[in-house]
């Protein structure tokens, strides 16, 4: 009820300095205590015991600011990121665009971020606390070798973080989704397995919805061979799907509620071609209690919003693990893990 009171307000401000605010407000504000963990909510994915299936997607948090605060409003994991070699301006601005007669952002920030030196004494000075932390790692624009950022990458961030996520998919750096491409995926992913060396860190690859079907047959058979831990379906998307706002025109990548049938149906896709071997992360249009209901039921073992939360506020995340506890229990359930895939 406050963050609707408020938004009016913030709303008239840029997007982009509407979100450093909000940055600074977390820093500074009490989020008050986390609600006590709803057991039967706990999923096991890649070895790794999520409180429960609600989290964060990257692009909030790209610098591992606010991760600790970020966790006081309810996620069961943060991915802080996009993080890259060296620290980069990004795109040039305007580059944030509320869409909101769609409820929807494009964004083509362009990897902006400090650079992986700055991040990682960050996440070194929180090691130890509690909270199940991602680290999205990608290439900076201007590298001359952009596999082996993502393995320089890989070395900084497997002993710093609970699961690494190899982004191939932003829209927002020319050639970057050229790295989904059978072949060159192929290549990327041996060159991070090697450099993971003996850290158990999971690794995570994040897809774009925008792919063919044969695409996706071979990014599945890649990652079984590869044996990689999860499949995060999906980043934005590069279509624009009915919008009404007139910013609907700005380049960059769609996220919000036009994504969420595209996001549905990859989602659906990856399952299928998978065969339900590896662990799916939904992403995308993700709004509400059904949302999330209808991503777990269709393959996700768990699932991660943002775009979101710039129209409902911080207190999404909360709602939405409360109103899955809600639906496990009427369900009949024990546990949310066997709803997952069972549309």
């Amino acid at each position: 009820m406050l963050y609707q009171a408020v938004r009016p307000l913030l709303f008239r401000l840029p997007a982009e300095p509407a979100h450093r605010l909000t940055i600074s407000a977390l820093k500074t504000l009490p989020m008050g205590r986390p609600a006590p963990p709803e057991p039967a909510l706990a999923q096991r994915v890649a070895g790794l015991v999520f409180p429960n299936p609600v989290g964060l997607a990257p692009g909030f948090d790209k610098n591992a600011e606010v991760a600790d605060e970020l966790f006081d409003l309810g996620f069961g994991f943060v991915e802080i990121g996009t993080v890259t070699p060296r620290p980069q301006e990004g795109n040039p601005k305007p580059r944030l665009f509320r869409l909101v007669e769609d409820r929807a952002v494009i964004n083509r920030m362009g990897f902006n971020n400090d650079g992986a030196q700055a991040v990682a004494e960050r996440l070194g000075r929180r090691q130890g606390r509690p909270g199940m932390l991602g680290a999205n790692i990608g290439a900076n624009k201007d590298s001359p070798d952009r596999v082996a950022d993502y393995a320089q990458m890989t070395r900084i961030m497997a002993p710093l973080a609970n699961y690494l996520t190899v982004n191939i998919s932003s829209p927002n750096t020319p050639g970057l989704r050229a790295l989904q491409d059978e072949s060159a995926l192929g290549e990327l992913l041996d060159a991070v397995i090697e450099a993971r060396a003996a850290h158990p860190t999971p690794i995570f690859l994040k897809l774009a919805p925008d792919l063919a079907r044969s695409d996706i047959d071979a990014i599945c058979r890649i990652a079984l061979d590869k044996r990689l831990d999860a499949l995060i379906v999906s980043n934005t998307t590069i279509t624009r799907p009915g919008l009404r706002s007139p910013l609907g025109r700005e380049t960059g990548g769609l996220s919000g509620a036009p994504l969420k049938a595209l996001a549905l149906e990859r989602l659906r896709d990856f399952r299928l071609a998978s065969g339900g071997q590896i662990p799916l992360i939904g992403v995308g249009g993700i709004a509400t209690v059904e949302d999330a209901w209808e991503r777990i039921r269709a393959g996700a073992s768990l699932v991660q919003i943002y775009s979101a939360m710039v129209y409902e506020g911080p207190g999404l995340a909360r709602r939405i693990v409360r109103g899955l506890a809600e639906r496990v229990r009427a369900e009949g359930l024990t546990s949310i893990a066997e709803a997952v895939g069972s549309a």
